[in-house]
């Protein structure tokens, strides 16, 4: 099975290496690292730690997993599973088995980190971050008929079903206009419990009050745009 990651990167450069590092490569055969307008040396440290990296210059989220999307779709073999991780060394990149297992044993579709059910280090993740997971997924849940607990960047999804997913989120809505879609498509979806540390640098979301509530709007008018 071929295995290949995706992390979107904006100004990473003290913790992308470390990121990078921690993948068990044993299980991946690339990790794409999507720069996506950084002004340090992101790039450079990705490179040197063996990541292929595709220049992003707009900003988004987004806009950096398309690219990223885009870059595997042109490769002469597909992968099989992609995975998201985020770029923060938040995540621990050493449990990607834990993904990778329901996909190849159960025959999921997609599988979710979940902070939510896992290990969550006091202070990773804020207040408001907590609540709008929450909020959001139990929207879901009365809307779609489909149940998260997390909406949690760590997950691991089959290439051709990404695919079918017609992603086109270029910012905050990335990971819930997935498992929305997830939802209505009435994919395999499993959630496994992740742990999940303090990131290394500010949030450039949960971080700001401007990115909370532009997020936060972002989310649930998604979820709501997608009925």
């Amino acid at each position: 099975m071929h295995v290949d990651i995706i992390i979107p990167a904006y100004n990473e450069e003290e913790s992308i290496g470390k990121v990078v590092n921690a993948i068990p490569m044993s299980l991946v055969r690339e990790v794409v690292v999507c720069n996506n307008a950084s002004t340090d040396s992101t790039k450079k440290v990705a490179e040197s730690k063996g990541a292929t990296v595709i220049d992003v210059p707009q900003k988004g989220y987004g806009k950096a997993c398309l690219a990223g999307i885009d870059y595997l779709t042109h490769k002469s073999i597909q992968p099989d599973v992609v995975v998201f991780l985020d770029g923060d060394f938040s995540d621990h990149p050493e449990e990607l088995p834990l993904l990778l297992d329901p996909i190849r044993q159960e025959g999921m579709d997609m599988v979710i980190g979940s902070r939510a059910l896992g290990s969550l280090e006091k202070g990773a993740m804020m207040p408001q971050q907590i609540f709008g997971n929450w909020l959001a997924t139990t929207l879901i849940k009365i809307i779609y008929k489909y149940e998260f607990s997390d909406l949690g960047p760590f997950r691991a999804i089959k290439f051709d079903v990404l695919k079918d997913l017609d992603m086109k989120d270029q910012d905050f809505g990335w990971t819930v206009e997935m498992q929305v879609k997830a939802a209505k498509l009435k994919l395999k979806c499993k959630e496994v419990a992740v742990s999940y540390r303090k990131r290394i640098g500010v949030s450039k979301v949960s971080g700001t009050i401007k990115g909370t509530i532009l997020a936060g709007h972002k989310i649930l008018w998604t979820i709501f745009k997608l009925i």
